[in-house]
């Protein structure tokens, strides 16, 4: 109980906590249009606006603003507008903004200690300011989410059936695509690259073995990610091992025991209908 003395640590609970509850909201979505891969396309992308922000002497925060809104525009834009395939548009944002992030290191003088902070992140730097902005972009995102909660449903199983019925499919999606760019741009350097695919993911994927609404599935996944994410924060402290490493290990370890219960599960209510048809 000592490590809530620490104001420091205090801000790490609150934003490790808000920022579980955004990521499955978000995470949720893109899993159900089976879009995780964006998550990693953006934040590589990201890393383009970084090397350009070294390089430029701009705030790279901005840069990777910028570049991450627009790769998530673009990867819209690209598969709705053009045809292609939503898989092939993330390659091509993943692979271009690594290029551009390395090309602008590279010609960046002197060396860029913080690129390893955005790498693997360290939430224990995070301040008041930031707790500010993380709590309203969470709560822009929740608002959003409940209001249009039906047509978000839609155009992520369907969105063929979604323009049929004459709903902006294209303008509730692009949407989406822009909170998760902001959402990664807010806390890749707080949680790190390793930790943020691993929060659009993992919960999700643990939910799933007991849930199938995306209702319950956004709630069971946002129970799953902060369980995880506190457990993490506060045993890192104490093994004294990076944080994001911790909640990945945990969240890993959730999924193969969530599987495990869910096969024996599934082998027990299905060995009393085999033996039915054996005896028949």
């Amino acid at each position: 109980m000592d490590l809530f003395n620490y104001e420091f640590f205090r801000n790490a609970l609150i934003g490790i906590t808000l920022i579980a509850v955004a990521s499955s909201v978000i995470g949720t979505y893109i899993f159900a249009r089976r879009l995780v891969a964006i998550a990693g396309g953006i934040t590589h992308a990201c890393f383009g606006g970084l090397g350009l922000g070294y390089f430029t002497g701009i705030n790279p925060i901005l840069m990777a603003g910028a570049f991450a809104v627009g790769s998530s525009v673009g990867v819209e834009w690209l598969s709705s507008r053009h045809r292609v395939r939503e898989d092939s548009a993330i390659a091509v944002v993943w692979s271009l903004g690594m290029a551009v992030g390395v090309l602008f290191v590279f010609l960046t003088p002197g060396y860029v200690p913080e690129l390893n902070a955005f790498l693997f992140g360290n939430i224990l730097t995070i301040t008041r300011g930031d707790l500010v902005v993380f709590a309203i972009f969470t709560a822009l995102l929740i608002a959003y989410v409940a209001i249009f909660y039906n047509k978000i449903v839609i155009c992520a199983f369907d969105r063929d059936f979604a323009r049929v019925s004459g709903l902006r499919a294209g303008a509730i999606t692009t949407v989406m695509t822009v909170f998760t760019a902001i959402a990664i741009v807010l806390t890749i350097k707080l949680v790190g690259v390793m930790l943020l695919m691993s929060m659009l993911s993992l919960p999700q994927m643990i939910a799933e073995t007991r849930y199938h609404r995306l209702n319950r599935l956004m709630a069971a996944s946002g129970v799953v990610s902060v369980a995880c994410c506190l457990g993490g924060l506060v045993a890192s402290c104490y093994i004294e091992v990076p944080c994001s490493a911790l909640i990945v290990i945990i969240m890993a370890a959730m999924f193969a025991i969530a599987k495990t219960a869910a096969y024996i599960s599934q082998k027990r209510n299905t060995t009393p209908a085999r033996d039915c048809r054996r005896q028949g």
